[in-house]
């Protein structure tokens, strides 16, 4: 069973809509340097989050179709990859957006650690 922090599963998905709007409007706010690999990765990340989020059958979703035990694995897997972004993506040498995804990356696991997914007493669907 998964553990259930102290965040709603509600307010994870309103946090995920702004992220994924905070990363789409990222490079163009905090002025990346260029419009390279970091502008390309924070568009991305904000397109794949907004759609997660969207999709995931929760409170905040527009389209059921994704079980949460799979969202929460993408959550961990996104986490990951927003903080290894900098240096795989070759724009570690880049302040402003390498310390916004390590940042953004952390206080993802944070929230995702920290959500309680289902309901007290309820088990969380598996995927098929």
């Amino acid at each position: 069973m998964i553990r259930q922090g102290p965040i709603p599963f509600f307010l994870h998905g309103v946090i995920e809509y702004a992220a994924a709007v905070l990363f789409i409007a990222a490079p163009f706010i905090l002025d990346f340097s260029d419009d390279g690999p970091a502008t390309t990765a924070s568009i991305v990340a904000g397109v794949v989050i907004l759609v997660v989020a969207a999709i995931t059958n929760g409170p905040t979703s527009i389209v059921n179709s994704l079980p949460v035990a799979v969202h929460i694995v993408l959550d961990y897997a996104l986490a990951a990859i927003l903080v290894a972004a900098p240096f795989i993506l070759g724009f570690s040498d880049q302040t402003t957006p390498t310390v916004f995804f390590i940042a953004i990356g952390v206080a993802h696991l944070l929230i995702t650690i920290g959500t309680r997914f289902a309901p007290t007493g309820k088990k969380i669907e598996q995927a098929p």
